[in-house]
């Protein structure tokens, strides 16, 4: 089996990080095939860099679908893209926001996300009611640590998020922590010790959700609002994006 993660900045650094983090949780005989766009922002922080970033990452879902994987993984918090990636493809689309959350809920009876920068918060906060989850999220809280910054500031990025879900813990009453981006999907094993409660990360949840629906044959409905795209000219540089 071949999972497909995609790491939606065009950051290597990063979409490493993510395909380490796959391959901790993936099962025997499951290869992680691991890729980032040639076009879009180095960082996604926020709906502007969110739109940019879109195309590409569509381009490089739509190569691996082509190569037969068992399903993709969106490696970005925000999960950027993902209902335009499920009208694309038959198999299993999971985005690493919604997969956590649901793991998150899973083990524990209340939540709180850690994210990157505050700008970041209405995004989650909408996707938290979209999937029904906000009712267990007691608070979505920032470390106010640019997206980049877990890439090159290690030990003083990973300081702010830690005391951030030390203050979720006495604050909101938070029995597990969301880690609300992929760069720091290396944090979780040592955040969760270091805390004593579960730390989760998107990147490895929704590796296993993704590999769980390929085995149990689960495939994308091509019914509704994920039918595959209607045949029409795309113009311009967006021409190689026709159905």
């Amino acid at each position: 089996m071949r999972i497909h993660i995609v790491n939606p900045n065009t950051t290597r650094s990063m979409t490493d990080k993510v395909a380490a983090a796959a391959r901790a949780v993936a099962g025997p005989g499951v290869e992680i095939l691991a890729d980032q766009p040639a076009m879009g922002p180095a960082s996604i922080e926020g709906y502007y860099d969110e739109a940019f970033a879109i195309p590409g990452m569509l381009a490089c879902i739509r190569a691996a679908e082509s190569q037969g994987v068992a399903g993709h993984v969106i490696a970005c918090f925000d999960d950027t893209g993902l209902d335009a990636a499920r009208s694309v493809c038959t198999t299993p689309v999971i985005g690493i926001g919604e997969a956590a959350y649901h793991v998150a809920s899973l083990v524990a009876g209340r939540f709180s996300v850690v994210t990157t920068l505050s700008r970041s918060i209405p995004a989650l906060e909408h996707n938290l009611h979209r999937y029904g989850l906000a009712a267990r999220c007691a608070r979505v809280r920032a470390a106010e640590v640019e997206v980049l910054a877990l890439e090159n500031a290690g030990l003083a990025a990973a300081a702010r998020v830690s005391a951030e879900i030390a203050a979720a813990v006495a604050e909101d009453r938070a029995e597990a922590i969301v880690l609300g981006c992929a760069g720091m999907a290396d944090l979780a094993a040592e955040l969760s010790k270091e805390h004593g409660l579960p730390v989760i990360d998107g990147v490895a949840s929704a590796t296993a959700l993704v590999e769980a629906l390929a085995r149990v044959g689960a495939r994308t409905s091509k019914l509704g609002g994920y039918a595959m795209p209607l045949t029409k000219a795309y113009t311009g540089s967006f021409a190689g994006f026709a159905p």
